[in-house]
């Protein structure tokens, strides 16, 4: 009888251990609607001249044996099409404030190479300029999003080039596009005042910096049809003296957006490899990807101080992981691999920008094509999309949509004596009265069983996707450029007013409620 008793005993003492290492509880409530919209544009991308992002990546050239349109790959216009790709930050980044824009327009044969000093000291022919980029983003159906040259530029130069991408009427400037085919002026709305002014675009300080922003945007003008929204380089990271030196000394009839950039960096002068790399590594990329949580609540409050009326846009216009670069390619070229470690990144980062779409209403994730967290990666005439692509591909739900507020309780994610959050989650109702719903578990080891009170019994269905894979090192290569993408999800169960959601270890769900 002791023996049984014994072996009954020990049975349920396993059976305990089993539940606490393998699965948490996580209760999410769902608020009312909110009037704030998710705004497309935080569903940004990047594309600056570094590596292969332009040349060998976007472009290829009119006479590529890759089909193409006007030199752009027509692959990449599909994919980021279906991506629905919002805006399309370009040419930087560093590389903005050493671009000057007159070199990149006129017969191709004719205009001069520059040196890319800050990626590689490469020579590039300014073969795609302002004519390429813009007419791509009309192929893209994005909106583009220009970085204008502060750090060796200068004031005229940047005003000419608003006049020749959007003045209407006769100008010298709009005559000189023109004569070089463009007859229609583009309408470019979007405009960064230089890049990283802290840093690359000229190490300024930040009461410096504002008084060039002021003079620089004095002489952008907008046009009867086009309304420019100029964004101020803004801070690295947690740096929030920046921000509210920019916002006590900039009036706010003169500014649209304040950028913010943050990289998950786990350390710059030892970043880890993109494929090869630890659990601790892993959880530390992760405690860097969570930290966008506080710098954004932080950044938004110097805003509030300033701007009680939220008028100005929090830009985060450079975010993503950040490693060492794949082996045998040139260090300036960023050029990595993407695992399922970037899409938690990707996952989490959305949901944070979700749920703060009230002050967020831009972001660029760095970079688009073969340059850093790309969400495409190619080699001559092949292709792959990374999970990056495929989360962000998933999330395009919550473009536009109205803004459903939740409540998450703690859920922990425990490597040795550190801690971090678990579940990341946001919501949204479209137009249709579809609510969707993003969930992510960032833990490699244990099941989430997620409890979502949804506030209304008028939903009758659930469908879903979800994106995981085996290990945290898991990635599509040239080889194999399936192995991770998005299937059917069909475990979530509904009951009433209560969603039930088994969340798998490392995955990204999204689910549709009608």
């Amino acid at each position: 009888m002791r023996i049984k008793f014994r072996v009954l005993f020990l049975f349920c003492l396993i059976a305990t251990l089993v539940n606490k290492t393998y699965s948490q509880q996580t209760q999410i409530q769902l608020q009312h609607p909110s009037d704030v919209i998710i705004s497309k544009n935080i569903y940004g991308h990047f594309a600056e001249h570094l590596g292969h992002s332009i040349y060998g990546g976007f472009y290829v050239g009119d006479s590529s044996k890759i089909k193409n349109t006007n030199g752009v790959r027509n692959d990449i216009i599909d994919a980021l099409r279906k991506l629905k790709i919002p805006n399309l930050r370009w040419p930087g980044g560093c590389f903005a404030d050493t671009y000057h824009w007159k070199d990149g327009i006129g017969e191709k044969s004719k205009r001069p190479s520059i040196v890319n000093t800050n990626w590689g000291n490469v020579t590039e022919d300014n073969s795609f300029g302002t004519h390429d980029f813009l007419n791509m983003c009309k192929l893209l159906g994005c909106e583009p999003y220009i970085s204008g040259n502060v750090g060796s530029g200068t004031v005229q130069e940047l005003a000419d080039w608003v006049q020749y991408a959007n003045f209407e009427n006769k100008s010298p400037m709009s005559e000189l596009r023109k004569q070089n085919g463009q007859i229609e002026p583009w309408g470019v709305k979007f405009w960064g005042i230089g890049n990283e002014a802290w840093g690359c675009g000229g190490n300024m300080t930040p009461e410096y910096y504002a008084n060039k922003f002021r003079e620089y945007t004095t002489f952008m003008n907008s046009t009867n049809k086009t309304k420019l929204f100029k964004v101020a380089s803004g801070a690295s990271d947690d740096d929030y003296h920046w921000t509210e030196t920019l916002m006590k000394n900039i009036p706010l009839y003169m500014l649209d957006g304040i950028a913010i950039h943050h990289y998950s960096v786990i350390n710059w002068n030892h970043k880890s490899s993109a494929t090869n790399f630890t659990e601790q590594q892993y959880f530390a990329t992760m405690k860097e990807a969570w930290k966008m949580e506080e710098m954004v609540t932080k950044h938004s409050a110097v805003l509030d101080k300033y701007d009680p009326q939220k008028k100005v846009a929090l830009v985060v216009d450079e975010w993503g992981g950040w490693y060492d670069v794949e082996d045998g390619t040139n260090p300036g070229f960023l050029y990595q691999q993407n695992t399922m470690r970037d899409a938690m990144i990707a996952g989490i980062t959305l949901n944070v920008f979700n749920n703060h779409s009230e002050r967020v209403r831009m972001a660029n994730l760095a970079q688009c094509i073969n340059v850093l967290q790309s969400v495409i990666l190619t080699d001559k005439e092949k292709m792959i999309l990374t999970p990056t692509y495929h989360v962000m591909e998933m999330y395009n739900v919550h473009q536009d949509a109205k803004l459903l507020p939740l409540s998450i309780s703690k859920s922990n994610y425990i490597l040795n004596k550190d801690t971090l959050q678990a579940v990341s989650a946001s919501a949204s109702v479209d137009e249709k009265g579809k609510i969707h719903i993003s969930l992510v578990n960032i833990d490699p080891i244990k099941d989430q069983s997620i409890s979502i009170n949804l506030n209304s019994e008028m939903y009758k269905s659930v469908t879903g996707k979800i994106l995981t894979s085996a290990t945290l090192q898991d990635h599509n290569s040239f080889d194999d450029t399936n192995k991770i993408k998005p299937v059917s999800f069909a475990k979530a169960s509904l009951k009433g007013n209560i969603l039930t959601v088994p969340l798998p270890p490392i995955s990204v769900v999204l689910l549709e409620l009608q």
